[in-house]
C-alpha cells in the first residue's frame, strides 16, 4: 500500500511541476489568464498530494505498534489474545 501511495504522490507532484512549466513556458504566449489558471490548479495539488501520501489505509497496522512501555504492551497483547515472543 505504501508504494502505491508514494507513486500517486510523485505522479501528482509531476503533474504540478508540468503545469507550472507549461503555463509559463508555453501557454502564457497565447493567454496569460489561462497560464494563471493553470498555476492556481497547480497550487492546489501539493496539499492534496500530501494528504494522499500520508493517509492511513485500513490495512495499515499503526494502532498495534509497541508503545515502549512493557507492562502496557503486555496488557494490550493479553486483551487482543496475542502472545509476545
Amino acid at each position: 500500500m505504501y508504494a502505491r501511495r508514494r507513486h500517486v504522490y510523485f505522479a501528482m507532484m509531476g503533474v504540478c511541476i508540468g503545469l507550472f512549466v507549461l503555463a509559463w513556458g508555453v501557454v502564457r504566449m497565447w493567454s496569460v489568464p489561462a497560464a494563471v489558471g493553470m498555476c492556481v490548479v497547480a497550487m492546489v495539488i501539493p496539499p492534496v498530494a500530501a494528504m494522499v501520501a500520508n493517509r492511513r489505509g485500513p490495512e495499515d497496522r499503526w494502532w498495534d505498534d509497541p508503545s515502549g512501555d512493557k507492562q502496557s504492551d503486555d496488557w494490550w497483547d493479553e486483551l487482543d489474545g496475542k502472545k509476545r515472543r
